[in-house]
C-alpha cells in the first residue's frame, strides 16, 4: 500500500471512531458554528414576533389616535376660518399682469378660496 493510502485509512478510521463518517453530509454531529446558527435563528425569530407585535397593537392604535386628532383639529379650524374670513390687503403688486393670460385675468391655478380675484377692481 502507498503512503497516501495509508494515511487515508488511518483518517478515516480516527473520524469513525469520533462518531462521524469521512466526507459525509450527516447532521449527526454538529459543529459549534451550526449550533450557533441555530440559536441566531431562534432569536431572529422571537424578535420578529414582538416587532409583529409591537406594529399591531402599538403602531396602528397610534396612528389611528393621530389621524382623529388631526381630524379634530382641522375641524376646528374650519369653524373658526368661519366666524374670522381672511380680510385681503390689496397691494398694487397682488396680481400685477403685463398682460391677461387668453383665458382671462386669473392664473390657470387660481382658487377663489385662497387666491385673491383678479377681476375684481377694487385697488
Amino acid at each position: 500500500m502507498s503512503i497516501i493510502r495509508v494515511a487515508a485509512s488511518k483518517q478515516t478510521r480516527a473520524l469513525n471512531s469520533l462518531g462521524a463518517r469521512y466526507q459525509s453530509t450527516s447532521h449527526a454531529v454538529k459543529s459549534e458554528f451550526q449550533a450557533e446558527r441555530e440559536a441566531v435563528k431562534a432569536h431572529a425569530a422571537e424578535s420578529a414576533e414582538t416587532w409583529k407585535k409591537i406594529s399591531i397593537f402599538v403602531c396602528i392604535p397610534a396612528l389611528a389616535a393621530a389621524g382623529y386628532n388631526a381630524y379634530r383639529l382641522y375641524e376646528h379650524h374650519q369653524e373658526h376660518a368661519k366666524e374670522h374670513p381672511k380680510e385681503w390687503v390689496q397691494y398694487p403688486y397682488i396680481n400685477y399682469r403685463a398682460r391677461d393670460y387668453f383665458w382671462g385675468k386669473n392664473s390657470l391655478f387660481f382658487n377663489p378660496k385662497v387666491n385673491l380675484d383678479a377681476t375684481k377692481e377694487d385697488f
